[in-house]
């Protein structure tokens, strides 16, 4: 990750903590004294947005430092490790939220009426959580991060978890008591849906997980223009954090000298690192193109 773009993702989520902090505050004081264990649990979602916060913050330290002798490559992974933890603490905090509310639904005579305090509260916070993720994955997009794309999500989440409050709060103000303990629970569903979706993103990209078709198709249209290729043969990709490394094998003329060969390797190379800003390193094997059927591995159309 560049400077400009580290400074970026650490703007935006210094932002998102400062505002984390004063709603985790609220909502948890808001709950208490509003008798709303929505609220309380809501409170608890947003105090969860404060550690993945930190956690994005250290990701992102981590893959700004250059390559060295023990990682080659760089360290651009550690922003999926964040991405992967983020993941493990949502579906931990998913968890509690749920137990709670099912615990409190098993209770009922036990739940109190909350008052309009949390539901003025939760009023607030889907305002502000909807404007921390609009925010953040305007930034996350930019420089494709996915922890800070994981964390826009969480405020999704906890805008959403927020919207389930207010309407368990305001049934519950109705006459409906069960609805709050039901919000709860609801608001447990939406933190381990995020949660589970933003694991499996992770364990992909821990596991060399290929880029987008439509990153590969530009690539094969970029090799398919370049001078001197005469076919295209085995491309494979992966993905390293924010950016990407993209293994290709093209055909030549079987009569060019070394260097000619070497020299439309080096121009394809340096088309689709100007083309695709995610390709971080490119390595390009060039195979002679003997007749039309032993010319690469022929899977994509002669040009």
């Amino acid at each position: 990750m560049s400077n400009s773009r580290y400074e970026e993702a650490t703007k935006v989520t210094l932002i998102s903590i400062v505002w984390n902090v004063i709603l985790t505050f609220i909502k948890i004081l808001g709950g208490i004294l509003g008798k709303s264990n929505a609220m309380i649990a809501d409170g608890l979602h947003s105090a969860s947005d404060i550690i993945s916060s930190i956690g994005v913050l250290i990701g992102n330290k981590i893959a700004k430092t250059p390559n060295d002798k023990e990682h080659n490559y760089g360290h651009e992974k550690a922003e999926t490790l964040v991405s992967f933890l983020l993941s493990m603490l949502l579906i931990g905090v998913a968890l509690k939220i749920s137990l709670n509310g099912l615990n409190s639904l098993l209770h009922l005579e036990d739940v109190q009426v909350p008052t309009f305090l949390p539901l003025i509260i939760s009023v607030i916070s889907i305002v502000i959580k909807e404007y921390q993720y609009r925010i953040t994955i305007k930034v996350a997009k930019k420089i494709n991060s996915p922890s800070l794309k994981a964390d826009a999500w969480h405020h999704r989440s906890d805008a959403l978890s927020s919207v389930a409050a207010f309407i368990g709060i305001g049934g519950s103000l109705l006459g409906f008591k069960a609805l709050d303990p039901i919000a709860t629970v609801i608001v447990g569903l939406f933190v381990a849906k995020v949660g589970l979706d933003i694991f499996k993103d992770a364990i992909n990209e821990l596991m060399d997980y290929s880029i987008d078709e439509k990153d590969e198709s530009q690539i094969i249209t970029i090799a398919n223009y370049t001078d001197g290729v005469l076919n295209i043969g085995e491309l494979r990709t992966r993905k390293h954090g924010s950016v990407a490394y993209v293994d290709l094998t093209i055909c030549v003329n079987k009569d060019l000298t070394v260097l000619q060969g070497h020299e439309i390797a080096n121009k394809l190379e340096i088309s689709i690192l100007e083309e695709l800003q995610i390709v971080k390193g490119i390595t390009v094997h060039v195979e002679p193109c003997i007749n039309h059927y032993n010319c690469c591995s022929n899977i994509f159309s002669q040009k």
